[in-house]
C-alpha cells in the first residue's frame, strides 16, 4: 500500500523541514511546495491525503489552494496555518473549506493531535451514504 501523501504549501524553509520531520515521523510522505503556483500544481498533479497550506503565500492567497482541494472529485481535508490569525481570517479560511485552522507558533503535540483529529473525521470530507433503500 502506498503511504498517505500530504501536500505542504508554505514559504518558510524551517517551517517546512519542521512539518516534513513531523509527518515522516508518523508514516506520511510529504510533497512541498513554496508558492500558490506550486501548490496549486502539485495539487493537480497528485491529490493528496491531506493539504496543509500558509494563508500567505509570496504570489497569492492560500485559500485558493484550500478551495481547489475541496473541489476536487475527492476533497482533501485540509489545514491552514497562518501567522496572522485573527477570527475574520479563521472564518475565511472555514468558509472556503478548510477542515482547520492553526495559528503560529503551535506546539508539536498540537500540530500532530489536529492533523489526527482531522484525518479522523472523514464525515467532514464526503456526504454520509445512505442506508440499501435510500432513506434514514
Amino acid at each position: 500500500m502506498a503511504s498517505r501523501c500530504v501536500l505542504v504549501v508554505e514559504d518558510e524553509a524551517d517551517l517546512v523541514a519542521t512539518y516534513e520531520r513531523l509527518l515522516r515521523r508518523h508514516g506520511f510522505r510529504v510533497v512541498s511546495a513554496g508558492s500558490r503556483e506550486a501548490g496549486l500544481a502539485a495539487l493537480a498533479e497528485e491529490p493528496p491525503h491531506l493539504l496543509i497550506a500558509d494563508l500567505r503565500l509570496p504570489d497569492g492567497d492560500g485559500l485558493d489552494i484550500v478551495r481547489a482541494a475541496r473541489a476536487l472529485p475527492t476533497p482533501t481535508p485540509v489545514i491552514v496555518v497562518s501567522g496572522f490569525a485573527s477570527n475574520d481570517s479563521r472564518d475565511a479560511a472555514l468558509a472556503a473549506g478548510a477542515s482547520a485552522v492553526l495559528a503560529k507558533p503551535f506546539s508539536t503535540d498540537a500540530f500532530t493531535k489536529l492533523i489526527q483529529s482531522v484525518l479522523a473525521d472523514r464525515s467532514v470530507l464526503t456526504p454520509p451514504s445512505l442506508p440499501p433503500g435510500g432513506s434514514r
